[in-house]
């Protein structure tokens, strides 16, 4: 029987055949018993296998449509691994807008080991077209991008790859495997970090690795043995049962989303707002427009008021938890990127990323309104909507 993603993030294939417990047990373990000195062994080594994290990547690739999934100690540590997978020489173009960590391994880890990379705009295809070189070997693509939701068109990307046998990678963190299947639309690996939607709680760090192309899967898997970056046996089996409430999560988040956006779309002191759900080219390979998006304020001055107005959002780094987390990324997901790289990209002190999570969208949005004007000095803000959200 062929099961929705929806329902195989909660049915476990293995139940009733290993064990018949609701979740499978934890195999806090490093090392296991070897019967045949010499002989084939599904497990010897924890950070070589073990049957949590199996368990794990088994849910992952099928939630993708993949028949490799690989689980990292972290998101940045799944993406090194893709990156990894190249050779001294090659080439790789990345977005021009891309997430402030993977600009960092980029531009101050995988240079070392003569790993070229150009920034272009993914969103023009004829960019990344005039951006190939003789030694280009992957096309990295973030869509939505962060934190300025730039949309790249996924098919059209890969049918210029496959033209002249380049790989595509796509983080499809943002949108999750409900929202986005980037694999569907012709890429060869998706990379999640899996501390934001997947996991949802914001209590572990993970990332994730998927392919159909076998040859990508034994140079991730030797990254992930030989380099020892895997995740744990014990963040696997957390990770495992989180899965399983992502859709009620993820689906309440994108709903709660879309009334924020349309709130603060109305706002007379927010000079734009960002979200995946007003492009064209995203809702034609994407199911709804997700849950994140981002905002910019008209005075970029009153930033740090309006942080000190609000009572509700969590103001941090991450997104994907079931509690609203307003992130700054110039001074947080985007800090490692230099001052003028940042301005140049539109990276500036009044942009804020908002990830929605699953509180009341009318008390976020009361709130908001209250920190509006708090920021702003509105004289109209009544000591009934200060109890209200600052209780």
């Amino acid at each position: 029987m062929t099961l929705s993603k929806e329902t195989e993030v909660i049915y476990d294939a293995h139940r009733g055949q290993d064990y018949d417990s609701a979740n499978p047990p934890l195999y806090d373990s490093s090392t296991f018993h070897q019967q045949v000195l010499g002989g084939d062994t599904t497990y010897d080594y924890a950070r070589s296998g073990n049957p949590n994290r199996n368990l794990l990547e088994e849910k992952l690739a099928k939630l993708e449509g993949a028949d490799y999934a690989f689980a990292y100690a972290s998101g940045i540590a799944a993406i090194s691994s893709v990156l990894l997978t190249l050779n001294s020489g090659d080439h790789v173009i990345l977005p021009d807008d891309v997430y402030g960590g993977t600009f960092r391994l980029t531009e101050q880890i995988l240079t070392r080991f003569n790993i070229r990379f150009t920034t272009v705009d993914t969103t023009d295809v004829t960019a990344i077209e005039d951006a190939i070189e003789s030694q280009t070997k992957l096309i990295y693509l973030e869509t939505p991008s962060n934190p300025l939701f730039k949309i790249t068109d996924i098919k059209a990307v890969a049918q210029l790859a496959q033209a002249r046998d380049l790989l595509v990678a796509v983080d499809n963190t943002f949108m999750t495997p409900l929202g986005q299947s980037p694999l569907t639309l012709g890429a060869d690996i998706v990379v999640h970090s899996a501390t934001k939607f997947l996991g949802g709680h914001s209590d572990i760090i993970a990332g994730v690795a998927i392919t159909n192309n076998k040859a990508v899967a034994d140079a991730l898997y030797l990254l992930q043995n030989g380099t020892g970056n895997a995740l744990s046996a014990q963040d696997s089996w957390t990770l495992a049962k989180h899965l399983k409430t992502l859709p009620v999560r993820f689906n309440q988040s994108v709903s709660n989303a879309q009334q924020l956006v349309t709130f603060l779309s109305e706002r007379d002191e927010v000079a734009e707002v960002y979200y995946p759900g007003h492009n064209e080219t995203h809702l034609a390979q994407a199911k709804h427009g997700g849950a994140v998006l981002g905002f910019r304020l008209k005075d970029e001055n009153k930033a740090q008021t309006f942080v000190d107005a609000l009572s509700l959002p969590l103001v941090s780094v991450s997104l994907g938890g079931v509690e609203t987390i307003l992130s700054h990324p110039a001074t947080m997901s985007h800090a490692a990127v230099p001052q003028d790289v940042r301005e140049a990209r539109n990276i500036t002190f009044g942009l804020f990323r908002l990830s929605v999570g699953l509180e009341d969208p009318d008390e976020l949005i009361a709130d908001f309104n209250y920190a509006f004007k708090e920021a702003f000095n509105d004289s109209t803000v009544t000591s009934t909507q200060t109890q209200h959200t600052h209780r």
